[in-house]
This record gives C-alpha cells, structure tokens and sequence, in this order.
C-alpha cells in the first residue's frame, strides 16, 4: 500500500477545509515548498497536492506555489485541481509533476481523459471525490447522478494509471 501525504492549496497556502466548504479553512502552514519539504524528510516517496482555487475556478490558480514545490523536492508529486486541457497537462509535466489527477474532467468530459491517456501514457489519473456513493465535482461544489463505482469502470481500460 502507498500512502500519500497531502497538500491542498489555497490562497497559496496549505489548508485544510471543513467539509469541502472554501469558506471554512484552515491554514496548515504557508509556505506549502516548506511543507512538501517536511514530508519528503519524514521519508514520503510520493505527495498529492490539489489546487483547491484551481477546482473552483476550472484552471489553475496556485501555479506559483506548485513549481515551488516542484524545485524543492525530490520526491514525486500528482496534482490535480482544475487541470481541463491537454496543454495545462503538459505544462504541469514539464514542471516535474510526476502524474496529473482528472477529477471533474472524468464526468464531464471523458473524450478529454481518454485522449490525455493516449498523449501521456502512465501520466494520468482519475480522481474520485463521492457523497453518499455519488460523484461530487467542481470542488465538491456539484452532486451528480453518477456512482462512484460507475465512474471508475468507465475508465478502467483506457490507460489512466490510477484511481
């Protein structure tokens, strides 16, 4: 089993939210390069990081703060969190993100996953983010009417390297 230490960013800092509601935040520590560094000194192999302003607003947000952390660690990094165009995909490899998460992307336009895995093979994955068994997107902002579980047996042969 992998376990990931987590950053969420907002505002370029690491946070935590209250139910998935912006409003209700806490800082963690606002120097997420820092934090990164503290996990990966703490012996982590692998960090995810979302950018929280990113998911709310469709593209990314907290640029600054990620390439930070990518020139800070060794380890590697997922990130996901607005990330809808094959160029911001490429843009955040190039970076040094090791894969990219399609959380949002995954409902709405499963086409894009499906070509984001033939561009970048082993560099895509889905996230799943569920209230009660149903797809929750945008940030936790949305509710669908698509399971889980269904979501993830629609990507399970087309060449994503996680869910």
């Amino acid at each position: 089993m992998d376990l990931l230490p987590a950053i969420d960013l907002k505002n370029g800092a690491c946070v935590r939210l209250k139910q998935g509601d912006m409003a209700q935040s806490t800082v963690f520590n606002a120097d997420p390069a820092a934090q990164a560094s503290a996990f990966e000194m703490q012996g982590a192999k692998y960090l995810h990081i979302v950018d929280l302003d990113g998911a709310f607003a469709g593209s990314p947000v907290n640029t600054a703060a990620v390439e930070s952390i990518c020139s800070s660690v060794k380890m590697k990094i997922e990130l996901g969190g607005g990330i809808r165009s094959l160029a911001t995909i490429e843009k955040w490899l190039n970076c040094g993100v090791a894969r990219v998460i399609l959380g949002t992307a995954a409902l709405k336009n499963p086409a894009f996953v499906k070509d984001a895995c033939r561009l970048f093979p082993d560099k895509i994955a889905v996230g799943i983010d569920a209230k009660n068994g149903f797809v929750a997107v945008e940030g936790w902002a949305e509710t669908s009417s698509v399971t889980d579980v269904e979501l993830a047996k629609r990507f399970e042969d087309c060449g994503v390297c996680a869910i």
